[in-house]
């Protein structure tokens, strides 16, 4: 029955200010660089969310799928503490033209110093499905890929900031 799980949360901190953290994750275009599923191929949406109502396109793979978009509608926003969106099947995708399936997807950035932020990631799936809950295991499924996302976050920004650039 939906509702019964709650939000999977893996967090990580990371010694960067949560304004230059928040930026790379408004930018759709950088998110294939950040995605730990290694299922984010690609971008249509080139420019930066700036709020609830936005609409970001990402192209994705998955084996039992193939190639597929998913359609990211911006449900959160929060300069500098929280992004979220639900996606919604796109082109390829078996559940394409449906309702989004109620799923969502956060970062909650907490600035733990002047230089230093914990990042937590959201997934949220107690609005989908008892079937696909119990395939994604209540979402423990994405628990590995949401560790290398952070990761990579880490990594990305730490790089940009001892290189100094904003």
């Amino acid at each position: 029955m939906a509702g019964q799980s709650e939000p999977i949360r893996v967090s990580r901190e990371i010694k960067v200010a949560a304004a230059d953290i928040f930026r790379l994750l408004t930018a759709p275009a950088r998110h294939v660089e950040l995605d730990g599923s290694g299922m984010v191929r690609g971008t249509s949406s080139t420019e930066p969310v700036t709020g609830v109502g936005d609409v970001f396109v990402m192209r994705m793979y998955f084996d039992p799928l193939g190639h597929y978009e998913m359609i990211n509608h911006v449900v959160e926003y929060e300069p500098d503490r929280r992004i979220g969106w639900e996606p919604e099947p796109g082109n390829g995708h078996p559940g394409s033209g449906g309702a989004r399936p109620g799923q969502r997807w956060s970062f909650e950035l907490t600035a733990t110093g002047a230089k230093t932020t914990m990042v937590t990631e959201i997934y949220d799936c107690r609005g989908v499905s008892g079937e696909l809950r119990e395939q994604i295991g209540d979402g423990s499924l994405w628990v590995g890929s949401m560790e290398r996302t952070l990761a990579r976050l880490d990594e990305l920004c730490t790089a940009a900031a001892d290189r100094k650039i904003p």
